[in-house]
């Protein structure tokens, strides 16, 4: 390696006249283009922020010189990777507030709470990340020792998937909760005539829209710690899944004072406020923030019985799910979306809302495959409205992860039978529409793109679980997984023009990985950025 660095300065000494000056050279790497052939390179020529050429590092070195010229070593260069599904704020703030993920059992839940109480005294406790069937239970909890630990301070404690919510009876009288509550789209569960504590879906949001708000300067501040993160990673770009009109406010913010080093796709959630946005602004573009989509859920989630299904849960034959967006309100968004040239992006887990949704926009978009509408999740599909996805042009945008930490659980939901004709189809839904994006959903899941690239070819978690992989006939390619956080993820975002792959005439986002990208083996190796460069800047 030492003896071609020094010929490689030897060969750029003495070759510097009659050149093009230009910003940056990227040399001696295994340069995945990710273009329509899956071209590697070893050299790629950027100025003013545009990749201008390719090729091996002697045809490179003839015509051009630089004054940054990166020896990457021979590591593997790829496009910058997307995360086409994930939360932005909602990471901001769990990192202000009690992380349960991974806790083990009630008991631990208690635990976590009191550290955090043990640092910090807030007068209401705000958490969020638990998961029951890591307590080696299947059945929700209930807020009896929640009531005993805190009989008088208001607590509010979200499950990972962001659609049930555990809460004390303080938080109850605070915010005026009874046996006689109820919500369109959402539940209060009972449990012999009493409440148990758990809320769902749009009990969830609405309590949330009445908790004290979280200081806008400290969350701004988690956002640039978490955004350096993301970096380290090689993430480049977060198609984000929801902006309220705050988090809308804050983005806009952050993007004024130049404070954004990755791209954001912003997705509004439909309120009358984010609609005048949409009408005032039409297709809003503010350095590296776009938005020109909405974000619509149509139905709650698996883990929490609430996504919708055509057939009872297995578990729990008398329920059905819940669609969380009427069918008459999920027709009137799209009009209006259709009207102003925005795309949708719905929420469905459940076969029922998939039908839904899919029918919908069959009806609506007939003959125009254009529109880029996607559905988010597409967890639970029957095969019947599979073909739906290639006629309507709907795009599936999946997290490759939830395969991997719902298989302890999916099939008590849904049986054997349905489980293995309906769920997690990723390799069918991407022959059937040829294209499918991937995401991560965090802060449900790790933001780790290595995870999702493992999850998505393995079927596999970190850990190496389970052992044969789950569902592994619904695996998809190493290169598919690739082009879904590249290529394909920027068509998703209507940026292919200027992302999504390392071709001539595009941005030069990209990123150099510390170790090579190992495909096809039977252990997570996990890896990070070496350098990331957006616009030909290094920003990592």
């Amino acid at each position: 390696m030492k003896i071609f660095s020094f010929f490689l300065s030897i060969l750029v000494l003495f070759s510097c006249g009659k050149k093009k000056d230009v910003d940056m050279i990227v040399l001696n790497g295994n340069i995945h283009l990710m273009d329509s052939k899956l071209q590697i390179t070893q050299a790629i020529v950027i100025d003013n922020g545009i990749i201008i050429d390719y090729g091996s590092n002697k045809s490179i070195l003839k015509k051009y010189i630089s004054d940054t010229i990166i020896d990457v070593k021979k590591r593997d260069v790829y496009p910058g990777f997307h995360d086409c599904h994930g939360h932005l704020c909602s990471y901001a703030k769990q990192m202000m507030t009690v992380d349960l993920r991974g806790t083990r059992s009630y008991y631990e839940l208690i635990a976590r709470v009191e550290k955090f109480l043990s640092k910090e005294k807030p007068a209401i406790i705000i958490g969020r990340g638990w998961d029951q069937s890591l307590w080696g239970v299947d059945d929700l909890p209930d807020n009896k020792r929640l009531n005993e630990s805190y009989p008088n301070t208001p607590v509010a404690l979200t499950r990972v998937d962001g659609h049930a919510m555990l809460i004390n009876q303080a938080m109850m009288d605070l915010m005026g909760i009874n046996i006689h509550s109820k919500i369109e789209g959402g539940a209060y569960l009972k449990e012999k005539g009493k409440l148990t504590g758990i809320i769902l879906d749009n009990a969830v949001d609405e309590l949330n829209k009445r908790l004290p708000k979280f200081d806008k300067n400290e969350l701004k501040r988690k956002f640039l710690m978490f955004q350096e993160l993301l970096l380290s990673m090689g993430i480049t770009h977060v198609h984000d899944a929801g902006f309220d009109e705050d988090a809308r406010d804050l983005f806009i913010e952050l993007a004024n004072e130049k404070k954004l080093k990755i791209n954001i796709y912003g997705m509004l959630f439909p309120t009358p406020g984010n609609i005048e946005f949409a009408k005032k602004f039409g297709h809003y573009t503010n350095g590296r923030l776009t938005i020109r989509s909405f974000k619509v859920i149509a139905d709650g989630a698996l883990g929490s019985r609430g996504a919708c299904l055509l057939q009872p849960y297995s578990d729990d034959p008398l329920h059905y799910g819940l669609m969380v967006t009427p069918m008459n309100e999920l027709s009137e968004k799209m009009m209006i979306a259709k009207e102003l040239g925005y795309q949708i992006n719905t929420h469905c887990i459940g076969d029922s809302a998939n039908r839904v949704v899919l029918k919908l926009v069959d009806s609506l978009m007939k003959g125009n495959h254009e529109h880029r509408w996607r559905i988010e999740h597409a967890q639970v599909i029957n095969p019947v409205d599979l073909a739906l996805f290639g006629s309507t042009g709907l795009i599936p945008s999946v997290q490759p992860t939830h395969v991997t930490t719902d298989q302890r659980w999916a099939e008590f939901r849904l049986g054997k039978e349905r489980m293995e004709k309906e769920a997690y189809l990723y390799k069918t839904l991407c022959k059937t529409r040829g294209i499918i994006l991937f995401g991560t959903d965090f802060p449900i899941e790790d933001y780790n793109p290595f995870a999702t690239i493992y999850a998505a070819t393995m079927r596999k978690n970190t850990d190496n679980e389970p052992q044969d992989g789950f569902m592994i006939n619904e695996a998809v390619s190493f290169d598919t997984a690739i082009l879904a956080m590249t290529a394909w993820a920027a068509y998703g975002c209507f940026a292919e023009k200027e992302l999504g792959t390392l071709e001539v005439g595009k941005k030069a986002n990209l990123v150099i990985l510390n170790y090579p990208l190992k495909k096809n083996v039977n252990q997570f190796h996990n890896n990070s950025s070496w350098m990331t460069i957006i616009d030909g800047k290094i920003v990592f």
